[in-house]
């Protein structure tokens, strides 16, 4: 099995619209499980393909003890209201609160090349909403409520929970853009 990297913003990739995927061959079955792999190995709660480089519409999402791995997904209902802090694997250490809604019927192909439709809420919901939208070029950044970004550094308090630091948009954006400049020189 091949080590994929997450790819991290302000990546081109990131930003495109993923294509669908027309046959579910042994290779596309095999990245879905390279993809899943490495959202756990990042501590994450759901991944897309272009995430890892692959402009392909393809997300896996493990939450409330299911794991989801869906080719071509679409929303198809969504009902109510929430909004809760976000980050994203793309975006290291930064988080924001996203209103998203509360329940969604989700449908899509599993690996196997089933059709599937799947319903639910809370962290699911909203990790199923969070990976679609990559396939669309869309981060939480774009929906996150503008005066909440804040960065979750190792600083804890002293019950040990972490202290984050508030930020802007545009200086977690410079930020990043920096990290990328320096990683292409290095």
């Amino acid at each position: 099995m091949r080590e994929l990297q997450i790819v991290k913003y302000p990546d081109p990739v990131l930003r495109k619209k993923a294509v669908r995927v027309e046959r579910i061959t042994p290779e596309i079955h095999a990245f879905t499980n390279e993809m899943l792999e490495t959202m756990r190995d990042g501590n994450g709660v759901g991944l897309a393909a272009p995430q890892v480089g692959v402009s392909l519409r393809i997300i896996v999402v493990e939450a409330d003890d299911k794991v989801h791995i869906l080719i071509n997904p679409q929303i198809i209902a969504r009902e109510g209201s929430e909004t809760a802090m976000e980050g994203c694997l793309s975006l290291p250490r930064l988080y924001a609160d996203v209103t998203r809604a509360g329940r969604v019927t989700v449908t899509g192909t599993n690996p196997r090349g089933k059709k599937i439709t799947l319903t639910g809420d809370g962290l699911w919901a909203r990790a199923m909403q969070h990976e679609i939208d990559h396939l669309d070029g869309v981060l939480f950044i774009d929906r996150a409520i503008d005066d909440t970004f804040r960065w979750i550094t190792g600083d804890t308090d002293e019950e040990g929970n972490y202290t984050p630091k508030p930020t802007s948009l545009e200086d977690a954006k410079q930020f990043f853009e920096r990290q990328a400049v320096m990683s292409n020189k290095g």
